[in-house]
């Protein structure tokens, strides 16, 4: 039978109950694996995403086991991040945690043309330091912030460039970010996720494709990231995990 005194071998997890939470990106893949998960665990939950028919799924999912809303937008936009974070205000009525998720595959520099370089830089960067910021303005004292990355900042294969250098910079913002608002008890924790199973790897790996490499052990499926993020978000304020890299534990193709 466990015993319940045992200050000296772990500490306190923090609960989830009651807390407000935004993620960008979570009506798919690894963003919807962390609004259900959250969900779960009593946090309130706001999601966005891109197509009505995920939308609609991942709302249905989030309300079975907790409370959730959501709307669609483009975070390429800053109109629409505006008004992402006004519907958020309207349902939460606070916030305590963002989660900044949303991104899509980009190419090779030499492969892409201006208006897709520009558009791929808008998402995978520059929609996270906007989404970031209009969080922050919202945070009070005891808020966290969760950057999604990717392992592509590491490993920098060739064929992604755009991608590479959009998680590189996300990288480098998380870890200065940290430290411009630690003194306000806000914390800025970055995941780096391997290999994943979910929508962004289509079309290469189609479900079929993806359920024999998760069977196989080498790719993870988007909930090994959710709970990467939950441990993230129930540490001790005094504790600030600052980066955490999920990889499968066998070698991916």
């Amino acid at each position: 039978m466990p015993h319940h005194n045992l200050p000296d071998a772990h500490t306190r997890q923090p609960s989830l109950v009651g807390r407000k939470a935004i993620i960008t990106g979570g009506t798919t893949g690894i963003g919807r694996a962390i609004a259900v998960l959250l969900a779960s665990e009593g946090a309130k939950v706001f999601v966005c995403g891109r197509t009505q028919a995920h939308l609609e799924d991942a709302l249905a999912r989030i309300r079975e086991v907790g409370a959730g809303d959501g709307i669609n937008v483009d975070l390429a936009r800053r109109a629409d991040v505006e008004r992402f974070f006004t519907a958020a205000d309207d349902y939460l009525g606070g916030l305590d945690i963002a989660v900044i998720n949303a991104a899509i595959p980009a190419d090779a520099l030499t492969e892409s043309s201006e208006d897709d370089l520009d558009y791929q830089i808008e998402v995978d960067f520059s929609s996270y330091l906007r989404t970031t910021r209009a969080a922050l303005d919202r945070m009070r004292s005891g808020s966290d912030i969760v950057l999604i990355g990717s392992m592509s900042a590491v490993s920098q294969s060739g064929g992604s460039s755009i991608y590479v250098a959009a998680k590189a910079g996300i990288q480098g913002f998380a870890h200065s970010l940290r430290q411009e608002v630690a003194e306000k008890d806000i914390k800025v924790g970055l995941i780096e996720p391997g290999f994943t199973g979910a929508d962004f790897q289509y079309p290469d790996y189609p479900p079929d494709k993806q359920r024999a490499a998760i069977h196989d052990e080498t790719m993870l499926r988007a909930e090994d990231i959710a709970v990467a993020t939950h441990f993230m978000l129930t540490q001790p304020r005094r504790t600030a995990v600052s980066l955490m890299r999920v990889e499968t534990r066998r070698e991916h193709p």
